[in-house]
């Protein structure tokens, strides 16, 4: 896990899209076929062409930004063969992107200035960075902030189709809601787990070979310190990648049989290998576990105040370079006697990479469980030897948030019942854009 919390890059997705309601009887709804491709557009001298998307280029440029976007935010260390291992999957996203846009022009879909505006503010304050400084972050890294934006863009227009769509096609009876709430009473007493996903699709069975590598190697990622949220919202392709993959709480019967039997045993942080569906592949981490409604029980999950302070160091740096972050480290660790007084140097030597803020025990990677478990209030840690950065860490207070399940509503079991059948509707929109578009990836 990378000392900054992971860039929230894709949450307003999931706000508009589970916001959708069902407003009429479902019915068949197709993507037009788009008019024969145009010639693309010449390429700009000295910038090479990784794919053509129908009337659209997307240059080699564009690729390697939008890689190193990814590796910064999933805290992927920025090398040749981490480039070569995700490229043709961040390729992927990017003519996913492309069609998505593409589709919500013909549809005359737009994302406003002020929804860019509110989705960069957004990301600053899921990491408690002031206005203004996800900017300087980005060029402090040398990362185009027309990389972010179209990312951005691209997602809220999405949800807006996606949510036009699911208004059209996507109903819930009130005998389905009876259904539910039936079998919610009668599994009440049952633990349940808030599980976190990442799905891979295979999208035909050439790619499954492919796709489960992919799997395998963002698990790899995960073990080496790459936050589970961040990869959810770079790499998943259910429509809970906004929110770092969190599906929320659920009980094993809520789930497809071969997903629910690995969350029965999956222990709390625990993460499981590829799992293989019909349509893909499945990665699951149990974020926690309580009682049930019925239960009886309550369950109190730590809270942590914390103040950290990051000093940055390039992947291509040199032990020169690394040993200077620990010692600036070292030296902040000693002179801070108060979380106020950390923040104050850091904003003073890191401004880009400090900050304070809560988190949730189970928001913390294990390893750095371990090392704020045992800080004391107005205690800082060792320097922590990170691959991107060299950070310290003070524990300011300690709180509980109650997480012990609550009666369901049938206002919740609706909005559940719709939100299951949104990445069906997604899934089918994207398909059909693929089968109808004009792709060539350019080796």
């Amino acid at each position: 896990m990378a000392v900054l919390r992971s860039l929230g890059l894709l949450l307003l997705l999931a706000a508009s899209v589970c916001a959708a309601q069902a407003a009429e009887r479902p019915r068949r709804s197709a993507a037009v076929a788009p008019e024969k491709a145009a010639p693309a557009p010449a390429p700009v001298p000295g910038i090479g062409i990784a794919a053509v998307v129908n009337d659209d280029v997307i240059s080699v440029y564009d690729l390697a930004e939008r890689m190193r976007l990814v590796m910064l935010s999933s805290n992927i260390a920025d090398t040749p063969e981490a480039r070569q291992r995700i490229g043709a999957q961040v390729l992927r996203g990017l003519i996913d992107e492309k069609l998505q846009l593409q589709e919500a022009k013909r549809q005359g879909v737009t994302a406003s200035e002020a929804e860019i505006k509110k989705a960069f503010e957004q990301i600053e304050k899921q990491n408690n960075m002031r206005p203004g400084q996800l900017d300087e972050f980005l060029k402090s890294r040398g990362i185009d902030r027309n990389t972010l934006i179209q990312q951005i863009t691209a997602t809220l227009v999405w949800g807006k189709l996606v949510r036009r769509l699911a208004a059209q096609t996507v109903t819930v009876s009130d005998e389905e809601i009876d259904e539910a709430m039936k079998r919610v009473k009668e599994h009440a007493k049952e633990p349940e787990s808030r599980v976190a996903e990442i799905f891979l699709a295979v999208d035909n069975p050439a790619q499954d070979e492919e796709v489960r590598r992919l799997a395998e190697k963002l698990i790899e990622q995960m073990r080496a310190g790459a936050r589970f949220s961040a990869i959810a919202q770079q790499f998943s392709q259910s429509a809970t990648a906004a929110v770092g993959g969190d599906m929320g709480w659920v009980r094993p019967d809520q789930l497809a049989p071969e997903l629910g039997k690995v969350v029965a045993n999956l222990k709390p942080g625990e993460l499981s290998p590829p799992i293989r569906t019909g349509a893909g592949y499945y990665l699951l981490l149990v974020l926690e576990r309580r009682n049930g409604a019925g239960g009886g029980g309550s369950a109190e999950e730590p809270v942590y105040d914390i103040v950290q302070v990051v000093f940055p160091v390039a992947a291509s740096a040199g032990e020169a370079a690394r040993r200077t972050a620990i010692a600036e480290a070292e030296n902040v660790r000693k002179t801070a006697k108060s979380c106020a007084e950390m923040l104050r140097i850091g904003k003073e030597k890191s401004p880009q990479l400090s900050s304070e803020g809560k988190v949730r025990l189970s928001q913390i990677s294990p390893a750095l469980r371990g090392i704020i478990g045992k800080l004391g209030e107005g205690e800082a840690s060792q320097p922590i030897v990170q691959k991107n950065g060299v950070g310290v860490i003070m524990v300011c207070g300690k709180g509980e948030a109650n997480t012990a399940a609550g009666p369901v509503t049938r206002d919740e079991v609706a909005e559940a019942l719709v939100r299951q059948r949104l990445d069906t509707v997604a899934r089918r929109y994207m398909r059909d854009l693929h089968r109808l578009a004009y792709v060539d990836v350019r080796g």
